[in-house]
């Protein structure tokens, strides 16, 4: 018989034993930043970490099964690199009939921005082969009728800026059918037309350099991706780190992650995660869905004769993404023509999303603010109404406006991503549109979210340093880390539209590394600007007039 003095031991020692082992399996994963999302923006974020802090831990969690699948996908934007050069809403006519040219201005710094970011990666090895991502593409603003006095104005505001030098003007049909002959032939010879064209334009895939970014990350032993992993809940620990449960899409069950910073660039399901939080910042926004869709030729006969993004005026009450445009693509290693977009309307706020979604993230806080904005914005819901109740020919004619001898069996019409509008509450309106990037933190500067008809990818790269200067001030102001954010974006900081030598040389190594058409000599002898300069670049553009479908 056992002794039974050793017999309780024994069983105790197996106790605790089970105990360790239970509370091993159950202990959640310990994390320096958890990134949610698998599009460009949290791609872009990894990247800088990991340059900046490379000790930290990181871990992206995509819902998904891949990463670059919705907003980011080639397919799901209008892949333009944004930099002013032909969105006629960055230049706002004022009451004097003067064009104001501050966020033109803005845009295109935070492009150049963009730019370096890029052109670093490649040096570093981690992007590679820059025409598998960017590709010069000339940008034209073409309009008719009345708007040619309004675009003769904006060409001459622009001349007088250093970063928009390059540009020309033309009201000459031939001389426009010479940049974009599409957009000319068959048009009336006495319509009233204009023109500005420049050849430093990009066509940018946002989803390749998504997957370039996070491949080049998935090497470094601090990094983890998730695919096919949703992030469920959120809870404050009592050092202000975040408890955050994750379930796996394909089988359901569920795990736990502590993270010191959470970081959701989740696009459209970037909203419902915010409130999730439960940070009193979240109850200041609320959403409403916008998609979008495009025409489409693969004919090689017309793609390989349009060499051009063609922006146009948009129609009154039109949200600025809405913008009609007829551009030049290269997706999946080919040539294409896009034309659109066209406004539509479903309650998700992702491709892939829940119908439940506009539902789901209406609450008592922002319910008011929904409302109000409905009232106020009038010709933006009777826009809408319109655009859904386009039929095959409308959509037609409107491609024609743009290329007058379209043929209808060489167009198709896909759906692009969904885009989310944010409502924010405002003491004198009740609640306000905001058709941009917003960037929300709470007190504690532990989490941040994106929030907007979309994250902005061209400004990816300045966006990305705005979250972390909000997330990280102190480490921000460093040494260390202000070195290593000059190494990768050397104009960091600096207006290059007030400092023509620095922009030229921006431009000219960016161009060379990227593989870009080269820029023009820039001269500014005689000219001289009457407008406001851009913000600074630690400032991500607002982004209030987004142009990213």
């Amino acid at each position: 018989m056992m002794n039974s003095k050793k017999v309780i031991p024994t069983l105790s020692l197996a106790a605790l034993l089970v105990s360790s082992a239970l509370h091993a399996e159950t202990s959640p994963e310990k994390t320096d930043v958890l990134l949610i999302g698998g599009g460009i923006m949290s791609a872009s974020m990894g990247t800088m970490l990991e340059e900046l802090q490379p000790g930290w831990k990181q871990i992206m969690v995509e819902k998904l099964d891949g990463v670059a699948l919705e907003s980011s996908n080639g397919w799901n934007n209008a892949g333009t690199g944004h930099s002013a050069n032909m969105e006629l809403n960055y230049t706002p006519e004022r009451k004097d009939g003067s064009i104001d040219v501050s966020k033109a201005l803005e845009i295109n710094e935070a492009f150049m921005v963009s730019r370096q970011f890029w052109s670093a990666q490649i040096k570093e090895g981690v992007l590679h082969d820059p025409r598998s991502f960017i590709n010069s593409t000339p940008h034209m603003s073409f309009v008719w009728g009345d708007n040619v006095d309004f675009l003769t104005k904006r060409y001459a505001a622009l001349q007088k800026t250093a970063l928009f030098q390059g540009m020309k003007f033309s009201t000459d049909h031939k001389q426009i059918a010479q940049w974009a002959p599409l957009v000319m032939e068959g048009r009336d010879p006495q319509q009233k037309v204009a023109a500005t064209w420049t050849p430093v334009g990009t066509d940018v895939n946002y989803g390749e350099i998504t997957r370039q970014l996070i491949g080049s990350l998935k090497k470094n032993d601090n990094f983890r991706l998730e695919t096919s992993s949703e992030v469920t809940d959120f809870k404050r620990n009592g050092d202000n780190s975040w408890h955050v449960t994750i379930k796996d899409a394909k089988n359901g069950s569920e795990r736990a992650v502590d993270a010191k910073y959470v970081f959701i660039g989740a696009g459209g399901g970037a909203l419902k995660l915010l409130q999730k939080t439960g940070i009193p910042e979240a109850d200041n926004y609320a959403g409403f869905p916008v998609g979008g869709s495009f025409l489409v030729t693969e004919n090689s006969a017309i793609a390989d004769r349009h060499l051009a993004k063609v922006y146009g005026q948009a129609s009154t009450g039109a949200p600025p993404m809405s913008v009609p445009h007829l551009d030049t693509r290269y997706l999946d290693g080919k040539r294409v023509v896009l034309f659109g977009p066209f406004a539509t309307f479903s309650t998700k706020f992702l491709k892939n999303g829940s119908l439940f979604d506009l539902l789901s993230t209406t609450t008592t806080h922002n319910i008011v603010p929904m409302t109000d904005v409905g009232m106020d914005n009038f010709d933006l819901v009777k826009y809408l109404i319109g655009q859904v109740m386009l039929s095959d020919e409308d959509r037609f004619e409107s491609l024609k406006e743009y290329y007058p001898d379209a043929k209808k069996e060489d167009w198709k019409l896909i759906q692009a991503g969904q885009r989310v509008q944010i409502i924010k509450k405002d003491a004198d309106k009740g609640g306000v549109l905001k058709l941009g990037t917003e960037i929300v933190t709470d007190q504690q500067k532990t989490v941040a979210a994106l929030l907007g008809a979309s994250p902005g990818a061209s400004t990816a790269a300045p966006i990305s340093l705005s979250v972390m200067q909000k997330l990280f001030p102190e480490e921000f102001k460093s040494p260390e880390w202000q070195a290593k954010i000059h190494k990768m974006i050397p104009g960091y900081g600096q207006k290059l539209n007030d400092n023509v030598p620095l922009l030229q040389q921006v431009w000219n190594e960016t161009a060379a590394t990227l593989q870009l058409t080269t820029p023009p000599v820039i001269n500014m002898e005689g000219k001289t600007a009457d407008a406001p300069a851009a913000q600074p670049q630690q400032a991500a553009p607002s982004a209030k007039h987004d142009m990213a479908l």
